[in-house]
């Protein structure tokens, strides 16, 4: 495969996991809502949902961090950034990735391996009574990694694309 195929097809993935994160807003949303209403006018928590929402706000920035990225719409400091010509951006975003994503998302992938695993082989769940049930803390944690992975092919893929090597997709 080539370096343009791999890099089209890695942020296809990327943008595809990222849109259907979007839609656990709407879930989010609803799950807030519902916390809210039951809890100021019928005097009614479920620790249970309030931890849904929490999880699916987790979720949705885990999951679309990398989505973030594929659309060129992440955080930058851009007082100097938006006067560059496209050349020197190139270099600005290929130095940024090299020097900060790509360690950045290297440590973070390597110091929640034991995080992930340790959640896995203990059965964690809420400590919270009433809280979520196993599988959902260390499916949650395990989000993590999939954000990691995520993040570190579409930086590649960025990479491929800022440094020259390839054609942004139209």
């Amino acid at each position: 495969m080539s370096a343009e195929r791999w890099a089209d097809a890695v942020q296809r993935a990327v943008v595809r996991v990222g849109q259907a994160s979007a839609w656990l807003t709407v879930f989010l949303v609803l799950t807030t809502f519902l916390v809210v209403v039951l809890r100021y006018f019928f005097s009614i928590g479920f620790i249970w949902l309030q931890e849904v929402s929490v999880y699916l706000h987790a979720l949705v920035f885990l999951l679309g961090a990398g989505y973030t990225l594929a659309c060129d719409e992440h955080v930058r400091v851009d007082v100097f950034y938006r006067r560059l010509s496209d050349a020197a951006r190139r270099r600005v975003d290929v130095i940024g990735t090299v020097l900060f994503l790509i360690p950045t998302v290297a440590v973070i992938g390597w110091m929640s391996i034991d995080y992930v695993l340790r959640a896995w082989i203990d059965r964690e769940a809420s400590s919270q009574t009433g809280g979520l049930p196993y599988p959902f803390v260390p499916l949650l944690k395990t989000a993590i990694l999939v954000a990691v992975v995520l993040l570190a092919l579409q930086a590649f893929a960025w990479l491929l694309r800022r440094g020259g090597v390839v054609k942004a997709e139209s």
